[in-house]
């Protein structure tokens, strides 16, 4: 294959304004799911769960393989195996020790069994390939409607306990000692984790989430430590990742998801290049007044 071949499969922009309007349902999801997204994952990176996004995000593969296998609503076998993973680690790994053991014995189980569930689906490879890579034609009204539903209550639940959880997030012993209900809210958290992880399977596969449930506040957290500007540049930066990797994709012949992960990537290493010029600029102030003083 040429170098011509492979570009005209990543970027052919011919009838352009058609597609857009094909696909008009999962561009709305994918707005939502990257501000519903870079929200939540701020807390993730707070409480250093981005291995349990993983692992919650391979048994919502094998909850929508099963309900592809057996002809049922895929968003919902998809949110019932995240909540079933996101109950399972909330319940058991309450340190982090424990948590991580829990998901490294979840993670391959739920893998296993999503293979095998599409192993036996007789149907079409492009929807098993879907739910690992994600679909740009694959959100009808019903499923938008499910979607959008689950990320408005995400989004309502987290601004409700905001203070509290971040709270708990950044000092979980000292919260515990003000009466914070550390444990209720750690197992409603993952609860919000699950939820979105199974919104997220849905655009941008299982095996990619980590896209826009982490790296959108990991690239905030580079450049700001500000409570109020991290959560918004971390939604700002899921929203450009996600609605921008859908309208790439439709240039091209190639899954969704290699077009938002390396948006995604590229905005982190932007943040990450601008906070190390912050930080080098910071200490050579910092340097100014001590040698003034010699």
């Amino acid at each position: 294959m040429t170098a011509d071949d492979i570009w005209g499969r990543m970027f052919d922009f011919a009838n352009y304004g058609e597609l857009v309007a094909l696909v008009q349902n999962s561009i709305v999801a994918a707005a939502v799911l990257g501000i519903v997204g870079g929200l939540i994952g701020v807390f993730v990176m707070q409480r250093d769960m981005a291995f349990a996004v993983h692992g919650i995000s391979e048994l919502s593969f094998a909850g929508a393989a099963g309900a592809l296998l057996i002809g049922a609503n895929v968003v919902l076998g998809s949110l019932v195996g995240s909540l079933i993973a996101a109950v399972l680690i909330g319940l058991l790994g309450a340190k982090a020790r424990d948590r991580n053991s829990i998901i490294g014995v979840l993670m391959p189980f739920g893998l296993g069994l999503g293979i095998l569930f599409l192993a036996l689906y007789p149907g079409r490879s492009a929807n098993k390939f879907g739910l690992l890579t994600g679909q740009i034609i694959s959100v009808d009204i019903p499923q938008l409607g499910l979607l959008v539903t689950l990320s408005v209550v995400v989004l309502v639940a987290l601004l409700v306990v905001w203070r509290p959880l971040t709270f708990d997030s950044l000092d979980a012993d000292v919260a515990a000692a003000r009466g914070v209900p550390s444990r209720a809210l750690s197992l409603g958290f993952m609860v919000l984790l699950g939820l979105t992880v199974a919104v997220s399977v849905q655009i941008i596969g299982s095996l990619l989430v980590l896209a826009l449930l982490v790296t959108p506040a990991a690239a905030a957290l580079r450049v700001s430590s500000s409570p109020l500007l991290v959560p918004l540049l971390s939604m700002l930066f899921g929203f450009v990742s996600a609605v921008g990797g859908i309208l790439l994709a439709l240039g091209g012949s190639l899954p969704i998801s290699p077009y938002i992960t390396t948006i995604s990537f590229l905005i982190y290493v932007v943040c990450r290049i601008v906070g190390a010029r912050k930080a080098a600029g910071r200490r050579a102030s910092a340097r100014l007044p001590l040698q003034a003083a010699r």
